[in-house]
């Protein structure tokens, strides 16, 4: 493959928070007497909706303070850092975490994304990915030429559970995949493995050695009802074969000093050190003093966020479903709504931009997440509530414009 076709197969034109260079520039827009309203959007979270950790600002000028002694930290991050973060996220998740060898800062869980691809995959490697999911996974595996097996979340056909096929999943392991790479809660539906889902990918997985990368974004967005297996902390599968990526990212209103947190095999860990220190050194070393408010919020402070994303969740999927036509099922965690629209005049790359072009609305196109999502669009709801509310109303009656 070609460098050309490399970064053309990458096609991040309607990728999340791209196309926020092409919308409305503040203010209220008003389009025609029948959509006013302020911009609005979903492409990303709006880190100004809502109080960022408490102290983090403060973190972050402390470590400004500091100078050289925490700008230039180790590539895997700062080790006093690392061994207090390693002990937060060990409480998290139900199993150790070796905060020396086990575990590596990263810039934003993008950035551990494509590094712990970056130290598994290697050109026609085949690595078993989920559709829908995370819009970036199928894109680093095509840019590092390995070889992407799909496999379906049919989770319009379960009402617990993220609906994987497993059938799929054995089936691309014994057709040679040796990575297998999701996201839970699942983004771009919100949706939780089950208990029993979690334990037959370990089992799986094991089964066929292979190492699973699992992006925990969201693991802390858990919503009443919810429940959650952490994946390491089974007991199915060899530790040595699971990387785990979390970070403080929407939850906690941090998006904006993009740190990310890998750990798991240290093996795999030192690889991604080694590419780190070619592609960014480092996470940046003032940010990475920010991971110290991580995990350590005031009593209360993460349930009251919790409940502040519930409600704006509730609200939206009660107007998404007075819409004749549109199908969704309820998010369990995290701040993302993907519904599937009704059939339209406009193809839906069309109507994407009708509703930023009219609405001042945006949206990121469902075929970002799986090829078979042509009608979904994804919203991330980690916003103003009413500004919320409003835009989704303007899509209401942009779907109710262009309904075929």
């Amino acid at each position: 493959m070609s460098v050309e076709d490399k970064f053309k197969r990458l096609a991040t034109d309607h990728a999340p928070g791209q196309e926020t260079r092409q919308a409305r520039s503040g203010g209220d827009c008003k389009i025609g007497d029948d959509l006013p309203g302020t911009p609005v959007d979903f492409s990303h979270g709006d880190v100004d909706a809502h109080e960022p950790t408490p102290g983090s600002r403060e973190a972050y000028l402390d470590g400004v303070a500091r100078g050289g002694s925490q700008a230039y930290t180790e590539y895997r991050g700062g080790a006093a850092l690392r061994a207090q973060v390693a002990e937060r996220l060990a409480a998290f998740t139900g199993a150790p975490v070796d905060g020396t060898d086990g575990l590596i800062v990263t810039p934003g869980t993008q950035g551990a994304l494509f590094l712990a691809l970056g130290a598994l995959v290697a050109a026609g490697d085949r690595v078993a990915i989920v559709q829908p999911d995370y819009f970036a996974n199928r894109k680093i595996v095509e840019f590092l030429e390995g070889r992407m097996i799909p496999v379906q979340l049919r989770y319009r056909e379960t009402e617990t559970g993220a609906g994987l096929d497993l059938a799929e999943l054995e089936a691309a392991f014994r057709d040679g995949a040796r990575v297998f790479l999701f996201s839970n809660p699942n983004n771009p539906c919100g949706l939780v493995y089950s208990a029993d889902e979690i334990a037959q990918i370990a089992a799986l997985a094991d089964r066929y050695g292979a190492t699973v990368v699992v992006d925990q974004l969201y693991s802390r967005l858990l919503y009443t009802g919810s429940t959650y297996t952490h994946l390491r902390a089974s007991g199915l599968m060899s530790p040595d074969n699971v990387i785990t990526i979390m970070g403080p990212s929407k939850t906690e209103s941090l998006s904006g000093y993009r740190l990310g947190v890998a750990f798991g095999a240290p093996a795999v860990i030192a690889r991604m050190e080694k590419l780190q220190a070619i592609v960014s050194l480092r996470a940046a070393g003032y940010s990475q003093a920010v991971l110290a408010t991580w995990f350590a919020e005031p009593e209360g402070w993460m349930d009251a966020r919790i409940a502040a994303h519930q409600a704006i969740r509730d609200d939206l999927v009660a107007r998404f479903r007075r819409i004749q036509g549109c199908t969704l099922r309820v998010p369990e965690a995290g701040s993302y709504l993907f519904p599937q629209l009704p059939e339209l005049t406009l193809s839906p790359l069309d109507f994407i931009r009708a509703l930023r072009e009219q609405a001042g609305v945006t949206v990121t196109p469902g075929t970002e997440f799986s090829p078979h999502e042509d009608r979904g669009i994804r919203l991330n709801f980690s916003q103003d509530h009413a500004a919320a509310v409003a835009a989704v109303e303007r899509i209401a009656a942009m779907v109710d414009r262009y309904r075929a």
